[in-house]
């Protein structure tokens, strides 16, 4: 047995396997919050070069310490032994990718007491501990022999390396919160009594991140360089040092050139944040915010880092996720013209050219893609609500579905000749596992059973597709979602779901959201109206200054179709959602009172102050055609609070403290406006909490704003009249 096959096998012998077995066929039973803690979520593969070997990050939730675990499980390809943990239980490890030469499995980990974040565990020898891997590349490209590795990475001045410190600064000593930033006027009066924040900067503070630190501090803000390494263990080179960064390094299949992406005029990073800082301040210009925009160029450079750096193709868009072809005669790309374009997926030629577009005129737009030994290309996208993925040819631009189906995939990986995919897969009745198939598409497998165990103990609620005109004509997609134990002849209750962005979707996946309420005895509608992703970008950007019209239209339509079956009871109908969907629910509010009950999550009520408050100004400066003071009659008109006199919806308010994406005011504005005016409304402010307090927040709160969901539209639709604080 080859030593590979032999550490496998004995690991799988020695680590108790975590997959629980199938319960005894009986009933099931409705979903509840308390569920969500049982859950296990997949998420990142990666497969080994030889195609044998899967590994993946599976998280599962640790509820008495309220928190979230990783590990890295692997499984053979060949779906012939379950999975086997391959990192210690009592830390987190997460991110699995192998090294090029099959060697090692490196993964990412907060071990206690170790500065390394890389550890690595040999897969060519029996046993043995994972390892720091700190002089070993993280990842990046590499040529058709494997023999080096390389990619682009920040460089950190040694006067800066020390975020807390500076050389020769008479306030490095100081904490980073009391230090002035680079070039302010003003500083503490004596710092051990100031531990306020100073901000010099636009960009201060970001969702999930907190606040950041200033551009002579961040190393965010130093241009990348390439680098190179070899996989004998020698160390790493740095091969530029430029003043512009470079982007999706890309190493050719001989070694002998690297294609990256960087600014056309290749402008130092300074020159191209000044442009953009000046462009800040000038007045809306809607010739220069819709003109196609030619933001990064492909370069070719000799491996080595010398000699000046050739263009490949001059074109407008934004170039990213550059892949040599395996002849190595062609280079290709996704790039979207223009800010309102569809993303396409180009071909060039590597010794220069005009790119040429394989997908034409296709609806749908690439999120990924590789190339296969025949020259055709495999690419991922979604399909409205749904994922698949398909073969290019790029010849005959011709694309073919190959895996496809009612449902979700994502974390495409593939090994080192193109034979074997692997991804993580969930439907609307399945939380996520993990698959493989042959790259052309045939011999699907499931590799995990995680949530069997719990998918036999709770009936999950399906959901009927469908599809309607709306204005327009335009087709708008839609689910309906019945609630647990449906009855034939019996009418229930309905919760409209609006998703936020309000560029992104809804679709074919298991959400916990939407099981919460039908497990609660609720009809569950969703739908994915205009400015939606998935459809193309002339649907998406349809709402483009017309935020709350026509996307208004399609949900109102969705809640007609619905509300006139016979087991909807249209007179018990309520709307929720979050972030863009907070907003729309307040607005709907504001429109019409067919709605029982509402609930606004990381709502937005006013506009100016939203503006001002966010980390977010340009998602406003693009869709509403301007700053506030560009265009105060659309920032006013749209603002629900400016309308809130027309709301008589109870209402169920719920915000995170911390979350600097739909900050905390827009939620104490309306709250207080509702109040103001006895609508039955209720504020719920979570503590430790951002934006993706649903998404990834501490698991207690959580579940407990799922139980929230569930008491206010059962009280208010389903008669559930208990009352807690009494």
């Amino acid at each position: 047995m080859p030593a590979r096959r032999l550490a496998l096998a004995i690991a799988a012998l020695a680590i108790p396997s975590l997959v629980p077995a199938q319960q005894q066929p009986g009933a099931k039973r409705a979903f509840t919050p308390a569920d969500w803690y049982k859950v296990t979520t997949l998420s990142a593969p990666a497969v080994s070069p030889d195609g044998r070997l899967v590994a993946v990050t599976v998280t599962t939730v640790k509820e008495a310490e309220n928190k979230r675990h990783s590990e890295v499980w692997v499984v053979p390809a060949s779906g012939s032994a379950a999975p086997s943990r391959f990192t210690a239980p009592g830390a987190e490890s997460s991110r699995p990718r192998f090294s090029p030469d099959g060697k090692y499995l490196l993964f990412t980990s907060n071990r206690p007491g170790a500065k390394a974040t890389t550890w690595g565990v040999r897969l060519d020898a029996v046993g043995g501990e994972a390892q720091p891997m700190e002089n070993y590349p993280a990842g990046g490209s590499w040529p058709r022999d494997r023999r080096f590795v390389v990619w682009a990475d920040t460089v950190v001045p040694d006067s800066l390396a020390d975020s807390t410190s500076r050389k020769n600064d008479p306030w490095g000593k100081m904490t980073p919160m009391a230090r002035p930033p680079y070039g302010a006027i003003t500083r503490p009066l004596d710092a051990a009594r100031f531990d306020g924040r100073h901000v010099t900067e636009r960009d201060y503070k970001s969702n999930d991140r907190g606040y950041l630190p200033g551009p002579r501090e961040a190393r965010v803000w130093r241009p990348a360089q390439l680098w190179s390494q070899r996989l004998d263990g020698s160390p790493k080179k740095q091969l530029t040092s430029t003043a512009y960064s470079h982007r999706d390094a890309a190493v050719s299949p001989d070694g002998r050139w690297i294609a990256f992406a960087a600014d056309p005029a290749l402008r130092s990073d300074s020159a191209v944040r000044a442009e953009r800082d000046s462009l800040d301040r000038l007045p809306y210009d809607s010739a220069r915010d819709e003109r196609e925009r030619n933001d990064l160029d492909v370069f070719v450079v000799a491996s080595d880092g010398g000699g000046t750096p050739r263009r490949v193709a001059s074109f407008a868009g934004n170039e990213s996720e550059l892949a040599w072809s395996p002849d190595g005669k062609r280079i290709a790309f996704l790039a979207a013209p223009g800010r309102t374009k569809s993303v396409r997926l180009y071909v060039v030629d590597a010794s220069g050219g005009t790119p040429v577009n394989v997908v034409g005129d296709w609806r749908y737009e690439p999120d990924g893609f590789t190339w296969l030994p025949n020259g055709e290309l495999l690419a991922n996208a979604a399909v409205g609500g749904r994922t698949a993925l398909f073969r290019v040819d790029p010849k005959a631009k011709r694309v073919r579905e190959i895996l496809g189906g009612r449902r979700r995939m994502s974390g495409f990986a593939y090994d080192a000749d193109r034979k074997v995919v692997a991804y993580v897969s969930t439907d609307l009745t399945h939380p996520t596992e993990l698959y493989v198939a042959r790259a052309d598409g045939s011999g699907e497998k499931r590799l995990t059973s995680f949530n069997d165990s719990l998918n036999a103990r709770i009936a999950w609620s399906d959901a009927e597709r469908f599809t309607y005109a709306s204005v327009g004509g335009l087709e708008i997609e839609g689910w309906l979602m019945k609630p647990f134990g449906y009855e034939p002849g019996k009418k229930y209750p309905l919760v409209l779901y609006v998703h936020g962005g309000p560029h992104s979707s809804y679709g074919e996946n298991w959400f916990d959201e939407f099981q919460n309420l039908a497990g609660a005895g609720m009809m569950v509608l969703f739908t994915n109206p205009r400015g939606s992703t998935g459809y193309g970008a002339d649907f998406t950007y349809a709402t483009r200054g017309r935020w709350g019209a026509e996307d208004y239209e399609d949900l109102m339509k969705a809640v007609d179709i619905a509300g006139a079956r016979a087991d909807v009871d249209s007179t018990r109908v309520g709307i929720t959602g979050g972030s863009y969907g907070g907003f729309m629910t307040a607005w709907v509010t504001t429109k019409t009172d067919r709605f029982r009950a509402a609930e606004a999550d990381r709502m937005i009520s006013d506009w100016t102050y939203w503006y001002g408050a966010s980390d977010a100004q340009r998602l406003t400066e693009f869709e509403f055609f301007g700053k506030p003071w560009d265009n105060p009659a659309l920032y006013d008109s749209l603002s629900p609070i400016r309308h809130v006199g027309r709301v008589r919806t109870p209402t169920l308010i719920v915000q995170s403290e911390e979350d600097f994406r739909t900050p905390m005011g827009n939620a104490e504005l309306w709250f207080t406006a509702l109040r103001a005016r006895g609508v039955p409304v209720e504020l719920v402010r979570y503590p430790r909490s951002t934006h993706e307090l649903s998404r990834s927040g501490e698991p207690w709160l959580l579940v407990d704003r799922l139980g929230r969901l569930r008491q206010w539209f059962g009280y208010w639709l389903e008669g559930e009249r208990s009352v807690a604080g009494k």
